[in-house]
Formats: C-alpha cells, sequence, structure tokens
C-alpha cells in the first residue's frame, strides 16, 4: 500500500452519496486533467439534488461560498459526490459537499474537492418560499 492510500484511508466520506459519475476524456483541459468546471457542475448537481428532497420542491443555486481543490481528477476516475446539509433557514439551505474518487483500476480512494454551496427554495412563479412549505398533494 502507498503512503498516498494510506493517508485516503484514513478519512472517510461525510454525507450521503449523491452521485457517481466517471470522468471522461471530453471533460479535460489541456493538462489532460478533469475541467474545475466539470466538478462543479457534477457537486452543485449532487447539492441540488439534496436541496429538492430535503425542501421536497424546486430550488436554484444562489452561491458557492468555498471551494477548495486538493487533488486533480484524471480520465477514467470514479467521482462520488456526498452531501451534508449543514444548516437550514427560512428558504435557503446551506450544504457541504465533498468529492471523492477511486482512482482508475486501483482501490486508491481520494478527497479531490470540497465546497459548501447554498440553495434556495422556489415557488412556481421563482420567487423563494420557505424551506418548511407542506408537500403539494
Amino acid at each position: 500500500m502507498t503512503a498516498e492510500a494510506t493517508t485516503a484511508d484514513a478519512e472517510a466520506p461525510r454525507g450521503e452519496l449523491a452521485i457517481r459519475t466517471i470522468a471522461m476524456p471530453a471533460d479535460t483541459n489541456a493538462n489532460g486533467d478533469i475541467f474545475g468546471g466539470w466538478l462543479m457542475s457534477q457537486m452543485d448537481s449532487a447539492g441540488g439534488m439534496a436541496a429538492v428532497q430535503r425542501c421536497g420542491g424546486r430550488v436554484v443555486t444562489v452561491a458557492v461560498n468555498a471551494m477548495v481543490f486538493h487533488r486533480p481528477v484524471k480520465v477514467g476516475d470514479i467521482l462520488c459526490a456526498y452531501t451534508e446539509i449543514v444548516r437550514v433557514g427560512r428558504s435557503s439551505m446551506h450544504i457541504r459537499i465533498e468529492a471523492w474518487v477511486r482512482r482508475f483500476i486501483s482501490d486508491v480512494h481520494e478527497k479531490v474537492t470540497e465546497g459548501e454551496f447554498t440553495y434556495v427554495a422556489i415557488d412556481d412563479n421563482g420567487r423563494p418560499r420557505p424551506v418548511d412549505r407542506p408537500r403539494a398533494g
């Protein structure tokens, strides 16, 4: 086992698994690494799903409060995004998102990115609504 694998095993993902996908060649930048924007998009999708489930309706992303890229993502890596609701306000939700990879053809698991995103629950007219509004139907 390498030192890198040992370090990765010392920590475990926090939250619920929301997305699992594979990094493909079309998602790379000129250096051959996966675009940070692609990774951010996957994290936003994961956070959005957690927010929709929590409020039972439509949401919009209103802020990326923090984002830290720890390690590059490579073609063939399996990306897993984990979500954890940190705080719920009247209409907003702050969700912590961790992105982990299982490196291509290996058992090495590493946290590559983490961030906190803010989502706002909206009504059918796109206006903010209370998160804890009873579900329709």
